[in-house]
């Protein structure tokens, strides 16, 4: 068995080829992306601009520039921030389990990352901030956002949402334009063989991003990076997600979480995965992945197995292994789904994970005049409006938001610790 397992062991010379391809002056992959980051100026250029124009002042006065009617509702965001009108930790653990929570030893070395997903307007995100006010409950620590890019900046959200991350400590990541559900810049399908659910057979092989799009990919990062101080993106390509350490490995600071859509569905495509995000990674040993979202179908099993490869690659701070609790009604998974129960079957001893929301709970979400449905995240903004569905998805993600604290509730009844908007729910 020693001689079996000592045959994987990867060659010297074999990594030498691969270091001789990628440094040679004449590979036309590398040269491509170095010419796409010249454009955008020197390392050094490209994270100063991102960082002056991520911050709060800077896109504030964006806004106030545009005449944004987002500004007094940031506004007010910040003032019941700076008031602590929402519920601090400790009170939200009283309010769950009475007194009794003084007694108990939270596990605070094993806080779960608390996530919603598509947070696709920022005015939902008002609305959500109102409703854990009055309902003393937990905002996010972490949000997603599938909406179109060049809508958002078309309407100031963009830089709102940006802004408010920063007022209530939260992350965020944004999904990009170059993906092959979407029209390219000619009018004509990125993926020319995907079309709506008619082509939903064309999925199986993935989105994808596909052909001269990676590039663009490339291009559409260094955009959002410098021009908004976007700090991560979800990937949803293995080119992609290989371009991303790329530009990392440059010096260039920006991050991505790896979708669900890749399809990582058991330990060895997480080795696969964390092998090259080990390659790839910087002296310190930092790589620009700081999320997994494994595939729905994947067992408490196999994310302990996710994470007993994290850990042993150094990774256990760096990727959290992000998993959906629930999922839309329609367009995505079979219902009923609900996978608190792996949650917290894990949280007591896996570090680093994420509970992520992007459906309601089944037995409620379901009874809706409109199920949460995944291809809403594809219709536009005008169209939302045109056929009045704009209040039916805010229920839709309201109920995101109250599976999420059903979440926060089980854990907590269990000892165990949320991570949630930290400048808004003192510790």
């Amino acid at each position: 068995m020693d001689d079996l397992r000592n045959s994987l062991r990867i060659e010297a010379k074999h990594l030498e080829e691969i270091n001789d391809f990628l440094l040679c002056k004449d590979n036309p992959l590398v040269n491509n992306v170095l010419s796409v980051v010249d454009r955008y100026g020197s390392v050094e250029e490209i994270n100063s601009k991102a960082r002056e124009n991520g911050r709060f002042e800077n896109l504030m006065g964006r806004l106030t520039k545009m005449h944004s009617p987002f500004v007094k509702d940031i506004e007010w965001l910040e003032k019941q921030k700076d008031s602590e009108v929402f519920i601090s930790l400790p009170d939200y653990r009283r309010k769950i389990l009475g007194e009794d929570a003084r007694s108990i030893d939270f596990k605070e070395e094993f806080p779960v990352t608390l996530e919603i997903s598509g947070s696709n307007f920022f005015q939902w995100l008002i609305e959500e901030a109102k409703r854990s006010i009055s309902k003393r409950e937990l905002m996010p620590a972490r949000y997603i956002r599938v909406r179109l890019m060049k809508e958002q900046v078309e309407d100031g959200d963009i830089l709102a949402f940006s802004a408010a991350m920063n007022i209530i400590g939260a992350s965020y990541v944004q999904t990009l334009d170059t993906k092959g559900t979407l029209l390219g810049n000619d009018g004509e399908p990125i993926n020319p063989h995907l079309g709506g659910p008619d082509t939903i057979t064309g999925y199986f092989g993935g989105i994808g991003v596909p052909n001269q799009y990676a590039i663009d990919w490339v291009n559409e990062v260094l955009h959002y990076y410098t021009e908004y101080g976007i700090p991560q993106v979800l990937n949803i390509n293995s080119g992609t997600v290989l371009l991303g350490y790329w530009l990392h490995r440059f010096g260039i600071n920006v991050e991505f979480k790896i979708s669900v859509y890749l399809g990582v569905d058991n330990p060895y495509s997480v080795l696969w995965t964390l092998m090259i995000a080990k390659l790839f990674s910087r002296s310190d040993g930092k790589s620009p992945l700081i999320g997994l979202n494994l595939s729905n179908s994947v067992d408490r099993k196999t994310i302990e197995s996710a994470a007993y490869i994290r850990n042993s690659l150094g990774f256990e701070d760096i990727v959290r292994l992000e998993h959906h609790v629930t999922e839309a009604y329609s367009g995505i998974v079979r219902q009923p789904y609900n996978r608190i129960e792996d949650i917290t079957g894990l949280a007591d001893h896996v570090k680093n994970i994420g509970a992520k929301h992007e459906g309601g709970l089944p037995e409620v979400d379901g009874k809706r005049d409109h199920p949460s449905d995944i291809l809403d995240y594809f219709i536009p903004k005008s169209e939302i409006i045109d056929k009045g569905l704009m209040p039916k998805l805010l229920v839709n993600y309201l109920d995101k938001h109250e599976a999420l604290n059903r979440t926060a509730e089980a854990l907590t009844r269990r000892g165990l610790t949320v991570a949630a908007a930290e400048r808004l729910h003192r510790k």
